[in-house]
């Protein structure tokens, strides 16, 4: 297992900036063109010309408003605001690529499953079963006010509506249609045989939804399935209805516990623990040499300000470090919301004293995920370790400038993490393969054995054929 080359996806968002804070300021970035549906073929075709698997796009349908309760500060950092919608460019980037795969951020929370459902198998027709779902519950208090609700719903019920829905998405997805329903016979004047179509007649706590899926079967039928919780809720669904996990972690170690615990949550629900693929959030600064390296860095940190890093923490924690002095040990703070972040980031590194702006420059270059500096020889023996030591599976790459960061990568990292087999070499088949085939191997369309789509799937084909 050790010896197997790493899976390679870029990660980003549809807005000027993701997890460096302050990336729109260095020179040549081309943030500013999130939104111009060219940049985004261009990116599509770079990507697949270095030989990326694929391009994952996180999403949020809110925004960071907690630091000094306000949206101030992302709107001046361009901090993950403003973001527009990655489901409308997937098409147009599947058109202008054969081989790479997309994996898109969807909340749950704010969509009805019947509509979800149709979106993904209509993207997983276009793109020929190209496509993934990270399925998210939404973190955002901005979100909840701004769809519907007062406030958000509570963590474990989040979860609870998760479950139902993936219930919901499953029957639609895998049993609604029969294999053979589209006969297209023009002779008996029958496109679809209706006696092969089936409602789904579900009827639960949170939804209901009675009748057939609008689509027909498409070629994964069930899309990939992403899913990045961290907490044991968030573990414990991820066991059970997750194929990919990303992770964000601060250290080998941690990742290494991460994987472990992703692992055991997977033979908890009765998989095999290695059906789950395990994708940690990396971001990759590098140069020639060690030295150059860090010099780079230090350009990209100087971009970093204060307040744009901890909007972006204040969004994700929901922590606002606004009122303390930049400079005070947050260790003398007695505030139990403050402790819990000081104790996480004490855990990272215990022997720096955290301070808000100790913290924002943490974060302020890739965000919650680790960073390494140096050069491709440096890089690969870093990424080696990340294989070797955690157990990780691939790696979801982000970037200090949009799209410099990659391009630096492909130029100079690549070639090197290739000779060390720690990449793949670039051998693409005659015939694309679709994202589950790039994970389990070619011919590899369907969710495996023991994962709860497939019993949705097996269940169908077990009736007789003509019942509804």
């Amino acid at each position: 297992m050790q010896n197997r080359p790493l899976s390679l996806f870029a990660f980003d968002v549809v807005a000027p900036a993701h997890l460096t804070a302050g990336s729109w300021r260095t020179e040549g970035d081309q943030g500013h063109r999130y939104t111009d549906l060219n940049y985004w073929t261009e990116t599509a075709r770079l990507l697949e010309s270095a030989g990326f698997d694929g391009i994952f796009f996180a999403d949020t349908v809110g925004y960071h408003d907690v630091y000094e309760g306000k949206p101030d500060a992302a709107l001046r950092d361009a901090a993950q605001f403003p973001v527009n919608d990655p489901l409308l460019m997937i098409s147009a980037m599947a058109a202008a690529t054969r081989h790479l795969t997309f994996g898109v951020t969807c909340s749950l929370t704010y969509e009805q499953p019947y509509l979800l459902a149709r979106r993904f198998s209509t993207l997983d027709h276009l793109t020929r079963g190209r496509i993934g779902w990270n399925i998210v519950t939404s973190y955002s208090e901005s979100a909840a006010r701004n769809l519907g609700l007062t406030q958000q719903l509570g963590h474990d019920e989040r979860y609870e509506v998760a479950e139902e829905y993936m219930d919901v998405v499953y029957k639609l997805w895998e049993s609604s249609w029969e294999s053979d329903a589209v006969v297209r016979d023009t002779e008996g004047r029958t496109y679809v045989e209706p006696s092969k179509v089936h409602p789904i007649e579900h009827t639960g706590k949170y939804y209901s939804v009675e009748g057939f899926h609008l689509c027909e079967p498409s070629p994964q039928r069930t899309p990939v399935l992403f899913q990045a919780g961290a907490s044991s809720r968030g573990m414990a669904f991820a066991g059970k209805h997750a194929e990919a996990v990303f992770i964000n972690t601060v250290s080998i170690d941690q990742a290494r516990r991460s994987v472990e615990k992703i692992r055991q949550a997977a033979a908890d629900a009765g998989r095999d623990p290695h059906d789950v693929k395990v994708i940690v959030l990396l971001t990759v600064v590098v140069a020639p040499t060690d030295e150059e390296a860090r010099k780079k860095y230090d350009r990209s940190l100087e971009n970093v300000t204060i307040e744009g890093a901890l909007a972006r923490f204040g969004g994700w924690t929901g922590v606002d470090l606004s009122s303390y002095d930049p400079n005070t040990p947050l260790q003398s703070v007695e505030t139990k919301g403050v402790q819990s972040v000081v104790d996480m980031f004490s855990k990272a590194d215990p022997d720096r004293e955290w301070t808000p702006r100790e913290i924002a420059q943490f974060l302020g270059i890739g965000g919650t995920g680790s960073t390494i500096v140096g050069s491709p020889d440096t890089v690969a023996s870093e990424l080696k370790r990340w294989r070797d030591e955690a157990g990780v599976d691939g790696i979801n790459l982000s970037y200090t400038a949009k799209p410099g960061g990659w391009q630096e990568f492909i130029e100079l990292a690549l070639p090197e993490l290739r000779r060390q087999g720690l990449i793949a070499e670039r051998a693409e088949p005659e015939e694309p393969l679709t994202l589950r085939e790039k994970f389990y191997g070619p011919g590899t369309m369907h969710t495996a054995h023991g994962h709860p789509a497939t019993d949705y799937r097996m269940a169908r084909a077990a009736v007789p054929a003509g019942s509804r």
